[in-house]
């Protein structure tokens, strides 16, 4: 059985595996204070142009989206996403329950605009009973989207200017972003998104970690107390230089470049296929998610083989179905598929 449902279906890069054998018997402080955990902070400064930002490591996706979320607001605030977004729609209200609304928006290839975002704060902001409504004061994206899809430069700087504009916080969810650098439809920089956000993170499980996120804190508000919220949220690791070590491999070399691009050359061959198939997509193929529409007799005959997951019926015969290339994925695991088809 060969296996395109996600991105984090295996450990990790063998490298990061050799590293962590390698200083396994050392001796360091705990809770990210250890010299690997500020070493790879200094890489990833450097590799944003920021030496200005603060680098926190968390464990998985769905802890760091709560923890930055809920220490930057007050009990009476919420964030604003895409109804499609991953934390209204696949982290079973984690932020509800630290008693903070999703203020959902309807959405387009997993994108909202600036214009969605600027409605919704003057609603809220120009209403006579403003009181008495949930105030938004963050604005949560992901890169790439749900839908694998891409905000461009020039959608994501629009998206920045309201949110200064109202003094509203821009918090990028970067669980795939490794992906989005390297897709052949980005124009968007690791450099660009460190002067186009408040928050952002770094995604590690699914690019090439064992575990692991490296958030981004741009803006000095939000990095004050933050480490005492990242304990609350139970995310403070005691042996934090797991989570440094990896990283550093990640960025001493640019391998979570490297690793990135080979899913996206995986990515791109397999919609060139579909496409000289005669297969349409869902939405629009632009990074390492591609969503399939597909017979379901033939999705019936793939599924002896390959492993994916469905994302809705189209029609009485036809299903959406989700593949999934990561910095594991072989040419020949492709070629298999290709062939299948």
């Amino acid at each position: 059985m060969i296996n395109f449902e996600s991105d984090y279906i295996e450990g990790a890069i063998p490298e990061i595996l050799d590293r962590l054998v390698q200083t396994n018997t050392e001796q360091t402080s705990g809770y990210g204070t250890d010299p690997h955990c500020a070493h790879a902070r200094e890489l990833i400064k450097k590799a944003i142009s920021r030496q200005d930002a603060q680098v926190h490591f968390l464990v998985g996706g769905t802890q760091t989206n709560v923890t930055v979320i809920a220490s930057a607001l007050r009990a009476h605030q919420g964030v604003i996403c895409a109804d499609s977004g991953h934390i209204h729609t696949h982290e079973t209200g984690a932020v509800e329950a630290t008693g903070h609304k999703c203020i959902a928006l309807p959405s387009h290839n997993g994108k909202i605009s600036a214009e969605q975002v600027e409605a919704t704060i003057l609603d809220q902001k120009e209403n006579e009973s403003y009181e008495h409504m949930v105030q938004p004061k963050m604005v949560y994206i992901s890169w790439p989207t749900e839908t694998g899809n891409l905000y461009s430069k020039a959608e994501l700087s629009a998206l920045y200017q309201v949110c200064k504009k109202y003094n509203v916080y821009l918090f990028v969810d970067g669980a795939r972003l490794g992906y989005g650098l390297a897709s052949w439809k980005s124009d968007l920089t690791l450099q660009d998104l460190a002067q186009l956000c408040d928050v952002f993170y770094i995604g590690g499980t699914k690019v090439g970690a064992l575990f692991g996120e490296a958030v981004v804190i741009l803006n000095p508000t939000l990095d004050e107390d933050f480490r005492y919220a990242i304990k609350q949220h139970g995310g403070l690791l005691a042996k934090g230089r797991l989570l440094g070590i990896q990283f550093e491999t990640l960025f001493e070399s640019d391998r979570y470049m490297t690793i990135s691009k080979s899913a996206i050359t995986q990515a791109q061959r397999l919609v060139k296929a579909l496409e000289e198939k005669g297969y349409s997509f869902q939405f629009p193929p632009e990074s390492n998610q591609i969503f399939v529409i597909m017979g379901n007799a033939k999705m019936q005959e793939l599924r002896k083989e390959f492993a994916f997951h469905t994302n809705g019926v189209i029609d009485a015969t036809h299903t959406a179905i989700r593949l999934v290339t990561c910095w594991s994925t072989t040419q020949e695991q492709v070629d298999a598929l290709i062939k299948a088809l």
